[in-house]
This record gives structure tokens, sequence and C-alpha cells, in this order.
């Protein structure tokens, strides 16, 4: 973490590589692009999208992304951070999240939930949008229940649109058989790919000039070590950055370079 003599010491005028950053100000590589276009082109036609990639790929960005530009009066988002929480989970999600007080009994519950999604369109002219973060986790109970509740008026349209985010793993736990269902409704299906070295060299840059600095920060090499290091994925791009700053800090240089980002690899390799 910056504390704030290493902010002073760079001249940041704010936390450089902050993750609660404004939409707005989001670095957009290429597969962050594409992963948001998709995400989006889902919800507009009622799909079901599934979003993979490695841990800190960025596809919670890529789907807050495409969230962020989706009108309030016309769509009602209901987000589902953490999926083990049963197939009673969803269903209790969906209904809170649209104004109701859910039934105890699943059984009344699952009707309960579609007939919320329906109303919701109907009665207030909003699409429901379910995003489902961490989604290799679901179980199979979890994801049929998703497939049920995009399958609610006998195949002729989807009552909410929904976007499943995850590591590898989802792709793979929907090609098996008992899932063969849900595996053909799916509308869009993309692999987020890790950064190329020029956009983890433009990611720096970005993140460094948000903080205030719009010089250059990191050599090349430093840029170069790190992405290697990080495998362009941008959460662990992220950390290295900062802890090549600290280690420029405790050398009293002004530069990030080969060493400070060697620095930072040896201590994030420890950790």
């Amino acid at each position: 973490m910056i504390t704030e003599q290493v902010r002073g010491y760079f001249g940041f005028e704010k936390i450089p590589f902050d993750r609660s950053l404004a939409v707005s100000q989001l670095f957009a590589s290429a597969s962050h692009n594409e992963a948001t276009a998709r995400i989006g082109y889902a919800i507009a036609t009622r799909g079901l999208a599934a979003v993979t990639g490695e841990t800190g790929a960025g596809k919670t960005v890529a789907a807050r992304a495409a969230i962020a530009h989706l009108d309030a009066s016309r769509y009602q988002v209901i987000y589902l951070p953490n999926p083990q929480v049963g197939a009673r989970g969803i269903h209790h999600a969906v209904v809170t999240a649209l104004g109701g007080v859910p039934r105890f009994h699943h059984a009344t519950l699952i009707p309960q939930a579609a007939a919320a999604l329906a109303a919701e369109t109907a009665e207030r002219g909003r699409l429901p949008v379910l995003l489902v973060d961490e989604a290799h986790l679901l179980a199979h109970d979890q994801l049929e229940a998703i497939r049920m509740l995009t399958n609610s008026e006998l195949d002729s349209a989807s009552p909410l649109a929904a976007v499943l985010t995850g590591q590898p793993q989802l792709r793979q736990n929907m090609k098996l058989g008992v899932l063969a269902a849900l595996d053909q409704r799916i509308t869009v299906r993309y692999a987020m790919a890790p950064m190329t070295i020029e956009e983890t060299a433009g990611y720096l840059r970005h993140h460094t000039r948000l903080a205030g600095r719009p010089d250059v920060l990191f050599s090349d090499d430093a840029a170069a070590l790190i992405h290697h290091t990080a495998r362009g994925y941008p959460r662990a791009v992220s950390r290295l950055a900062v802890a090549a700053l600290l280690a420029t800090y405790a050398g009293h240089k002004t530069i990030a370079d080969e060493a400070a980002a060697r620095a930072a690899a040896a201590e994030v390799s420890d950790q």
C-alpha cells in the first residue's frame, strides 16, 4: 500500500492503481472492450453471456463497465457477488432485488421469482439483468436454476438477461452432459485474454497519469519485466507496479527501473 509519504515523494495527487476507479477512468484494453461489448449485446438481446478468464483478467471490471452504461429506467440489475448460496439463494436474491419478500419454502419461492421477473418487464417496463460473479463456483443445481429462470416463457422470450463471469472452470462445467440444455442457451461466450506488452506499458502510463504524473515513471525494461511476471493480467500488473514504486522510493530513485521491478517480483512471489 502506498502511504502519504510515498505519494508526496512521487508528487501523486491521489493513490495510483486504485481499484475503485470510475468506469470512465478504466484502462480499455482490446480484451476489455471486447468483453464489455459482448456483455452489452447479451443484455440488449435478453441473452445469456458467459465471460471467463484467469484470476485478475478483468472480468468483473468489464461487467461493471457494461452495466454502468445501462439506463436505470429500462434495466434492473440483480448482482450476486457470492454464488455459494445454493439454488434457493439465487431465487431469494431475485425476489429481494425486485422488491418482494421471499417466501420461506423453496417450492413456492421458485414460482415467486419467475413471477417477479415477468412483472418487472410487464408492469414496470424494466428488463432484469442477473449478474453472477465467480460463476465457476456455481453448483449444477444453481446453473439449472438460472436456465429455468431464462426459460419461463416457453422459449418464446427470456424474462431476463443473465451474465455469468468466472474462471475457465466455468466453461468446463457447462460442457458436462447434465448441463447441455444450459450450454445450448448461451448466446455470448468470451474468454478474456491478458494484455499485450504494449497494453501493459499503456496501463502503467494510464494509471500514473490519473494519479497526477503525466511523465514516464516506469522504464521500458521495468514495464516489460512487470508484464512478463504478471503475464499481462491487470490485477497482477497493479500489484507489481505498486511494489516497484515502493522499491523506487526506498532506493531514493525517481524512475521505477528494472531493479525496482525485480525487487517487486521477488516481493510478490514471496507473498
